[in-house]
């Protein structure tokens, strides 16, 4: 096979796979957590395009027949990728797009090679935007998945399905797990506490039980009440490692009292104090309590995404990016 036939047949495989990756973006704009991830999600997807178009205009300066089947040949690839990560984690998905995206950069180093030797300058100058573009998508997508590893809200959100089938949302397993593994050692603990203790006790149980079932249950004003009461509960009790585990879950769920936020006197800053104050944060697990406090509760959609910007360095310094 010559020099540019073999460039013709690696530039189809990359408009092929590009087109699989417009998709996907388009996918990952819907469970974008904050509007600047929704942003930059959007312009991900736009400059996918762009870059299928000019594979698309190479593909044609060499004389390769215009190809319509690769776009749909994208679009079920995207469809049956989608489809089928529902069954794992959001975690999973995300490795998912790293490999695509891997993928891609190696073919466009490839691909350079390829021009060099043909000594196509044009070929050469697209693969070099390509490696860049894709080089740029795996550091975001790696800052992205370090944040996950760090226990923070990601910049995506699951699915539905994904909540439900891979547990990535804590907010739904915390209960589930508290019910599970945490009752019987609390119930040890203080058994010698009295009856009022081990009522306590069977309430919250049944409650984080009916928490399981129902997800919608998980942002009830009850559920806040019963964890709170059986933190304090615990601590009376002596049972520390309980309290702390309850505590934990609460914070998750965003159902910390303002008082028991990093920040002081948080619930009476405006967005621009707060998001002041969030840039002074270097504790991973405070940037979680605050992001969680606020979507559960005023929502301020300037104060999430600067904390979730903040959250993104933090992920990047772990992962090694900065």
């Amino acid at each position: 096979m010559s020099t540019q036939a073999h460039l013709i047949a690696q530039l189809r495989s990359m408009l092929q796979l590009t087109q699989t990756e417009v998709q996907v973006a388009r996918i990952r704009v819907a469970q974008a957590r904050t509007d600047a991830v929704r942003r930059e999600l959007v312009e991900n997807s736009l400059n996918a395009e762009q870059r299928t178009a000019e594979i698309t205009r190479e593909l044609q300066r060499l004389g390769g027949v215009a190809d319509v089947v690769s776009p749909l040949v994208g679009r079920v690839g995207a469809v049956v990728k989608s489809t089928v990560e529902q069954a794992g984690p959001v975690d999973e998905a995300l490795l998912g797009d790293l490999t695509l995206e891997h993928q891609l950069r190696d073919r466009a180093v490839y691909l350079r090679a390829l021009a060099e030797a043909a000594k196509d300058d044009d070929v050469r100058r697209l693969a070099d935007r390509l490696e860049e573009a894709h080089a740029a998508t795996i550091e975001w997508l790696t800052t992205v998945l370090a944040e996950h590893a760090l226990g923070g809200p990601p910049a995506l959100k699951p699915t539905p399905v994904q909540m439900v089938v891979g547990g990535a949302t804590r907010a739904v397993r915390l209960p589930v797990n508290f019910a599970r593994e945490q009752i019987s050692r609390w119930a040890a603990r203080v058994q010698q506490g009295g009856e009022q203790v081990r009522t306590v006790v069977a309430d919250t149980a049944d409650r984080a039980a009916r928490f399981g079932d129902d997800a919608r249950e998980v942002v009830t004003t009850g559920r806040d009440a019963a964890l709170d009461r059986a933190e304090r509960v615990s601590r009376r009790e002596g049972a520390g490692d309980t309290a702390e585990a309850l505590h934990e879950a609460r914070a998750r769920l965003g159902a910390l009292h303002p008082s028991e936020l990093p920040i002081q006197r948080y619930d009476e800053l405006g967005v621009n104090d707060a998001v002041s104050k969030i840039k002074q944060l270097d504790d991973v697990e405070d940037l979680n309590k605050v992001i969680v406090y606020e979507e559960a509760n005023k929502n301020r959609s300037g104060i999430i995404s600067a904390a979730q910007t903040r959250h993104a360095a933090l992920a990047q310094e772990v992962a090694g990016i900065r």
